[in-house]
């Protein structure tokens, strides 16, 4: 009981960040991001909204599709960047794409939202077999949350959006998902101050977890990520793989969270799977949250490198911190 995905789509801002334009406002250099991340490039939003960018990707996978937007009954959005508190990115998604039939809702898992996604697309399609169509929607304008102040996380990020319709179908599709809040600490953006006198009415460890960091400014303890990412990314594998009785020889191709190229090497080494049966995007479009997985399984669709009947490994690992995998036949 799993999905087919029908149709993708994406869109990215012209506007694009090279490593050397960093050398303008911080002390860094192109050999010095490439080197540890993979970066060479990554696109930056500049009037574009995250519904906008959603919005576009999510008309391109419809068109591609074949279907008609009123036929759609649910509308995902997997943003962690949204323009509003309220209404939802994908409420605004949904009239923008004329999917008046459709429910909608953000799912926020951060770096992992579109996996999260999906799998929760395949349980409604699962359970009400009345609706055709979910529409998965992964849009992220992670640079208006920078601090471009520190070296060490603005230059990982990039913006942009990319989109799937799926159906019910009895391909195969195994699933698994987990956290470890504790690690909430190590990668955060907070977007709203306690009250000072609040807080003194609080346990004292309320927000000893949490520095006091500007608001809507990322905050990200490199290290620690680090070490979460590289046991995260075999681990989301191996218990997909385990429900379905697979290994890493049975999968055509891996399509991990595009992070950091030295996060990707060390996890499939772990895995003892070549790098060759993993797409990486992150070169061009740096770390774009939970529209980087996504990003990368468009690309290889319309190169022609993803073909129909291949067993795929999405992986996703971030924020929360958040990790999960799913085995899906494209």
């Amino acid at each position: 009981m799993g999905i087919n995905i029908l149709g993708m789509g994406k869109y990215v801002p012209e506007q694009v960040l090279t490593n050397d334009d960093f050398k303008r406002f911080i002390d860094t250099n192109d050999e010095w991001i490439r080197t540890r991340t993979g970066i060479v490039s990554r696109p930056m939003a500049g009037w574009e909204p995250t519904w906008y960018m959603g919005k576009l990707a999510a008309l391109q996978a419809i068109e591609r599709a074949g279907i008609a937007p009123e036929d759609i009954g649910l509308v995902i959005s997997t943003t962690a960047t949204a323009d509003f508190h309220t209404p939802s990115m994908a409420s605004v998604i949904q009239y923008e794409t004329g999917a008046v039939n459709a429910g909608a809702f953000d799912l926020n898992a951060a770096c992992t939202g579109f996996v999260y996604a999906l799998d929760t697309a395949r349980r409604f399609l699962e359970t009400d077999r009345t609706m055709k169509y979910v529409l998965v929607v992964a849009n992220e304008s992670l640079s208006r949350f920078l601090d471009f102040t520190d070296r060490g996380s603005c230059i990982l990020f990039g913006d942009g959006a990319a989109a799937a319709v799926v159906e019910y179908s009895d391909k195969l599709f195994t699933s698994a998902l987990g956290s470890q809040g504790e690690g909430g600490k190590y990668l955060y953006a907070r977007s709203m101050q306690i009250a000072p006198e609040v807080q003194t009415e609080a346990p004292e460890d309320f927000t000893s977890d949490y520095a006091e960091t500007p608001l809507h400014k990322l905050f990200q303890n490199g290290k620690e990520v680090y070490k979460f990412a590289v046991q995260a990314l075999p681990k989301s594998f191996e218990l997909a793989a385990a429900k379905a009785g697979l290994t890493k020889d049975d999968i055509d191709w891996f399509i991990p969270h595009q992070a950091n190229i030295r996060i990707i090497e060390t996890a499939a080494k772990k895995l003892d799977a070549p790098m060759d049966k993993f797409i990486i995007t992150l070169d061009h479009y740096g770390n774009t949250s939970s529209a980087s997985i996504p990003l990368a399984l468009n690309e290889a669709v319309e190169k022609g490198v993803v073909k129909r009947g291949q067993k795929l490994a999405l992986i996703g690992f971030g924020a929360g911190l958040t990790y999960g995998g799913i085995i899906m036949e494209y």
